[in-house]
């Protein structure tokens, strides 16, 4: 198997080192993991491409290269140009330092990533570790990730639907915010919600007067609607959230016809 590996922490993130070690094992003695991955780091940058601005790709070792642009971009890099002629079996992104439950996919470039694989025709997984106050303070904070995420992404690939459709599934799992050992298995859920929440702007002022914005979030503890991925991410469980790029309300269509 050739696997393709990206993220939005960028390619010194830990979390990619841990993607490594699940894709090496995955792909076995006689495959290929090939790394492409953000030069710096793009969180929060969600499906964004350098549309308008060229990229520079520089490899850094065999079968690993840094991008100065997004992670879709990476994508592109990888699909046609660094791979263009062995193209990837699978595409993983992440391990994501943070949860990419509820509306955090919307902003990610973890799921953005995966997105546009699915978009290219590529199977793709994101994968991303939720942090709190049972993890927060473990030596490896990507605990449940290392431990489970092999058995997660070989469970997919063996029982997961896989279409290709115009919009193809892709998916977005999160391992919950607790010790490995706790970890209680994998749920297949719907994305959550987190209300009376949401990112705003804090301003700031520069010693030269001028005005900075900041970007501020909120806390990651807030329950979200039972059996979507964050509540069943904060009970312990692994979530397996099957996504696609189609942004069209289905179920609004039928009460637009009035308009026809």
């Amino acid at each position: 198997m050739r696997i393709l590996i990206t993220n939005d922490d960028g390619i010194s993130a830990p979390g990619l080192a841990v993607m490594e070690d699940i894709a090496a094992e995955l792909a076995g003695p006689n495959g290929e993991v090939w790394v492409v991955a953000p030069a710096f780091e793009q969180s929060g940058v969600g499906h964004c491409i350098s549309f308008t601005n060229p990229m520079m790709i520089a490899e850094m070792a065999p079968r690993r290269f840094a991008v100065q642009g997004s992670p879709a971009d990476c994508v592109l890099a990888a699909k046609h140009d660094v791979m263009k002629n062995t193209p990837p079996d699978l595409v993983l992104s992440g391990v994501n330092r943070g949860n990419n439950s509820a509306e955090n996919a919307v902003y990610s470039g973890t799921v953005g990533a995966a997105m546009e694989a699915a978009l290219q025709g590529l199977p793709a997984i994101a994968l991303s570790q939720y942090y709190g106050p049972r993890n927060k303070d473990l030596d490896d904070k990507f605990e449940a990730a290392r431990q489970h995420g092999l058995h997660t992404v070989r469970t997919l690939l063996d029982k997961g639907v896989w279409s290709q459709d115009d919009y193809g599934i892709f998916y977005n799992v999160n391992f919950p915010p607790v010790p490995g050992s706790e970890v209680l298995g994998l749920r297949a859920c719907r994305q959550g919600f987190r209300r009376d929440m949401g990112f705003g702007v804090k301003p700031h002022h520069s010693p030269s007067g001028r005005k900075f914005l900041w970007v501020t979030g909120a806390p990651q503890q807030q329950p979200t609607a039972e059996g979507s991925d964050a509540d069943w991410n904060l009970k312990g469980y692994i979530s397996v959230t099957p996504m696609r790029a189609d942004l069209t309300a289905h179920d609004v269509l039928d009460a637009l016809t009035m308009i026809e």
